[in-house]
């Protein structure tokens, strides 16, 4: 029986069965990653021999009816997070030899959860890019199309589940990098709320692993299922035990509803500042189909919706003031200079990503302000509706594109031409806010490619949105394997 792309939850009721040791599937999946994995290019930084070793400890585990969360399950890690022995450079040459002496927290947590490592997986140069190629380890393709991006920042990772790399992994999200990869590889990713998963180790290198408060970004779960995105959420949920002195847990309320036919969905498929394009916009329309089907309450248009416009903009704002903050001083005052050199009048969202980079201390604050202002707003939208349904990007996985000039790149949407990232503004609905999104598949192109929509929810209320993601999948399907195979298959 092949085994690589059973869901992990099938594996754990396998394994617990004696159906299958763990030691088989790592094999197994090891093979399949040295067969494969030469076009795909998603384990940058391959863990075979411990891997091996932690399988055959998880099976004398499993004989000794241990019951851990993942034990035996094989799993991969986005290569930004801090694993002892391994490289972690993020891409960056200049870190090429950089090998941590610790684990991440959410490594951590995967260990004691008893699941096997089997590697790292590959990133853009410093994360920023919604594809994944760096100097150090090359380009990772889409295992559906060779010529195209599995997206990125956590594109390794989801290339490796579209390719039967490992049941799960972990990433991260701050511009949509759990969300768009899972949407541009046919799989699934759950972005937390914010602050619901504690992200010490996942830093640059060089960086201190301290506990920190984050401003937007979150690590979070990536799998071939809805329930297997809920199983490691479980996993990885919890505060960090350096600031609250507990090594784990957290209470999540459960889901509003189990039935389809109880949820009040609002669905969006418009945004004023960017065009969607017909696949994605045939996407949302299919799962609103699926939602009318199964009884839910649908609705198109809410005036409670905090207004997309001024949520595009502080996003930006507030992810591009972030993203500088640590810039050669020489870098930011050329910046600065540009900056002062914008006309009054361009309110684009080029300039305003310009502005963003050069905010002062008070201009971060009045934004965080005006943040809470967008946070109240959502919480009066969601005593009205449980989810909101909305696309991730405006377009499935487009060509690769490695113009080192990211502000002269260009998305392609049905034909014209726009900002390369102006199609962050969908990922930014939920990340501004704090809030959780859930990344499903939801059809294909014409083209065949994948196509994904977003589930948000209200803060906190995580299990809302994974629990409709599990009732879509049952109703319109999920995960499919890819049709385009390796060449060296």
């Amino acid at each position: 029986m092949e085994w690589s792309f059973l869901a992990a939850e099938k594996l754990v009721v396998a394994l617990r069965a004696g159906e299958v040791s763990s030691v088989e599937l790592t094999e197994e999946a090891i093979a399949r990653i040295e067969r494969d994995d030469k076009v795909i290019n998603a384990i940058c930084v391959p863990d075979f021999d411990r891997a091996r070793a932690a399988a055959r400890r998880a099976d004398q585990a499993l004989a000794r009816g241990e019951d851990r969360p993942l034990l035996g399950i094989p799993v991969t890690v986005k290569e930004s997070y801090n694993i002892a022995g391994l490289p972690t450079t993020w891409g960056m040459p200049q870190y090429h030899d950089f090998v941590p002496d610790e684990d991440a927290v959410q490594v951590s947590r995967l260990g004691a959860a008893g699941a096997v490592v089997l590697g790292k997986t590959n990133v853009p140069l410093g994360l920023q890019d919604l594809q994944s190629f760096n100097e150090i380890y090359g380009t990772t393709n889409n295992p559906w199309d060779h010529d195209r991006t599995p997206g990125g920042s956590s594109g390794g990772s989801a290339a490796a589940l579209a390719s039967g790399f490992g049941a799960l992994s972990i990433g991260s999200d701050i511009g949509g990098s759990l969300r768009t990869p899972a949407h541009f590889c046919g799989v699934y990713a759950h972005k937390p709320t914010l602050g619901l998963a504690a992200p010490r180790g996942m830093v640059a290198p060089l960086g201190p692993a301290l506990p920190t408060d984050l401003d937007l970004a979150v690590v979070g779960p990536m799998a071939r299922t809805a329930r297997d995105l809920t199983l490691l959420l479980d996993v990885m949920a919890g505060p960090d035990p350096l600031t609250l002195g507990v090594a784990h847990g957290v209470t999540l309320p459960p889901a509003r509803h189990e039935r389809l036919c109880d949820f009040r969905v609002l669905v969006l498929d418009e945004h004023p500042l960017i065009p969607t394009g017909s696949a994605v916009r045939a996407a949302v329309n299919r799962v609103a189909d699926a939602l009318v089907d199964g009884g839910a309450r649908v609705e198109r248009h809410s005036p409670l919706l905090p207004d997309p416009t001024d949520a595009a903009v502080l996003y930006i704002q507030l992810l591009f003031s972030g993203s500088v903050a640590r810039f050669p001083v020489a870098a930011y005052e050329e910046l600065r200079t540009r900056a002062a050199g914008l006309s009054a009048d361009d309110q684009s969202l080029d300039a305003t990503r310009l502005r963003g980079m050069v905010f002062t201390h008070r201009d971060w604050i009045e934004a965080n302000n005006r943040r809470e202002l967008h946070r109240h707003a959502w919480r009066q939208l969601f005593a009205e509706f449980d989810v909101v349904v909305c696309p991730i990007t405006p377009t499935p996985a487009f060509p690769h594109d490695h113009n080192p000039d990211l502000l002269q790149r260009r998305i392609d949407i049905d034909g014209v031409e726009y900002p390369f990232f102006d199609q962050l503004v969908w990922a930014g609905m939920a990340t501004m806010p704090g809030l959780p999104a859930t990344a499903i598949p939801a059809g294909r192109s014409p083209e065949g490619l994948p196509v994904g929509v977003q589930l948000i929810g209200p803060m906190f209320e995580d299990r809302t949105p994974l629990r409709l993601a599990e009732l879509l999948e049952q109703k319109i399907g999920g995960f499919q394997r890819p049709t385009q195979r390796s060449h060296a298959e």
